[in-house]
């Protein structure tokens, strides 16, 4: 995990598997609103975006801004309390 002037930036190719969602988990519950973090990855982390959609729903931002085929790059910015609760499907992803 590193710091950029645009955020936290966490490169799990680099990260065992298993401990991997629980530090994206931990490292998401600790920003504000507004702020982001940037995921890199070696395959689309789609299943992620599910886990955060049931446990944080209508709470974060998801943008992707490289998609593959080697390196995917997700922005995942938290959202205000009180924000969408994404039941209408406004969450990008």
């Amino acid at each position: 995990m590193s710091q950029t002037q645009n955020g936290t930036v966490i490169d799990v190719r680099m990260i065992a598997p298993r401990e991997r969602h629980a530090l994206i988990f931990a490292t998401f519950a600790g920003l504000l609103p507004g702020q982001a973090l940037q995921l890199v990855n070696d395959h689309d982390p789609r299943p992620l975006y599910y886990q955060l959609q049931a446990e944080q729903p209508g709470g974060f931002d998801w943008q992707y801004l490289e998609n593959g085929p080697e390196i995917w790059a997700v922005a995942i910015t938290k959202r205000a309390a009180g924000g969408c609760c994404g039941s209408c499907g406004g969450g990008q992803h």
